[in-house]
């Protein structure tokens, strides 16, 4: 049999890769305000995190900057909204202390609290990435952020990040009121990795018999690990988050897959969580476990406001600036904490 020319083979090759690709499934449209997002974050140039090593991960552009990337072509400010002011503390944890990033909204005070993890994977990004999130909700919902600095794996594996995170709730509920908050009105919420440490932070105090938050925020929270589901193979080569990222994450973060402190979704029972309002996007891997999550929670009689928006992504949350879909999120967010509260508006 005679081999063919090295040209052809080539020719060949991609012809069977662009097969391939043309029957892999392709993630749904963004609408055009997220598209703007996802197209100034391309002209940035990211590196595919599951390549790197976490330390290169972290310095990759992301899609905080690729907001500001947009505003800054619109010929807009990329300064932070009026209104709310910021001030660092620090929390001892087992083996040291983290910072927390308190933000306070204008008004008299005291303030129901709400602390806020930050996305990531458990593996990059900090509260800096995500600030707009936790600035946007203490303007909108009149109420104390206190974002948290937790330790990143593979230097700090699971637990850390749970702990560090739990550690920060129960320092809240004990500190409130040296920065004019309300110790008995606290509040937990967080994103994607961020997320799942909210609710791991409700199981604990559930189950050490703590004082409850009197909320959860779960915007498109990690809680499973199946990641053959229907979202992550429709959603498996979507940006700004894949499922070989995703891959790449729980291999740092090194999580025990059968606790419910690392995947929710494995817990026995959610009985006894406080209400949880949960948010997701169409164009994201962790869709379907999202809504799982919500139904589990229903099941076990908690009670859940579940919302989807469509056209957009993973990390659409915090870019209100930009994306008006976000902006509607983040109010509907508020709006529930405000409810959880029962501050008056």
């Amino acid at each position: 049999m005679k081999k063919l020319p090295l040209a052809l083979t080539a020719v060949a090759a991609a012809l069977v890769w662009n097969a391939a690709q043309a029957q892999s499934p392709q993630p749904p449209k963004a609408e055009p305000a997220m598209q703007k997002v996802l197209d100034a974050h391309a002209a940035l140039k990211p590196k595919p995190i599951e390549t790197l090593t976490p330390e290169e991960a972290r310095k990759q552009p992301t899609p905080a900057d690729a907001v500001k990337k947009v505003l800054t072509d619109m010929g807009k400010s990329t300064a932070p909204e009026p209104g709310v002011t910021m001030k660092t503390m620090n929390v001892p944890v087992a083996g040291g202390s983290i910072p927390v990033h308190v933000f306070t909204p204008e008004g008299k005070g005291p303030f129901p609290v709400m602390v806020y993890y930050h996305g990531g994977g458990f593996v990059i990004a900090d509260t800096k990435v995500y600030e707009a999130s936790p600035r946007a909700l203490a303007k909108m919902a009149k109420a104390i952020m206190v974002s948290v600095d937790y330790r990143r794996a593979p230097e700090h594996k699971f637990p850390t990040a749970p702990d560090d995170a739990y550690a920060a709730y129960l320092w809240v509920t004990q500190h409130a009121r040296e920065f004019n908050g309300d110790p008995m009105r606290v509040a937990v919420g967080g994103e994607s990795a961020g997320g799942n440490l909210a609710t791991v932070v409700s199981m604990m105090a559930r189950d050490k018999k703590a004082q409850l938050p009197v909320h959860q925020l779960l915007v498109y929270p990690v809680v499973n690990d199946d990641m053959n589901n229907a979202s992550y193979q429709r959603n498996a080569n979507a940006k700004p988050l894949n499922k070989a990222m995703m891959g790449w994450f729980f291999k740092h973060y090194a999580g025990d897959p059968k606790s419910p402190y690392a995947l929710p979704m494995k817990a026995t029972s959610l009985k006894g969580l406080p209400g949880a309002t949960i948010v997701a996007a169409e164009i994201d891997p962790l869709l379907t476990e999202g809504k799982q999550y919500a139904d589990k929670l229903k099941k076990d009689g908690v009670a859940v406001d579940y919302r989807e928006w469509s056209g957009v992504t993973h990390e659409f949350f915090g870019m209100g600036a930009v994306v008006p879909k976000a902006k509607e999120a983040e109010q509907y967010a508020a709006d529930a904490l405000s409810k959880a509260f029962g501050v008056k508006k």
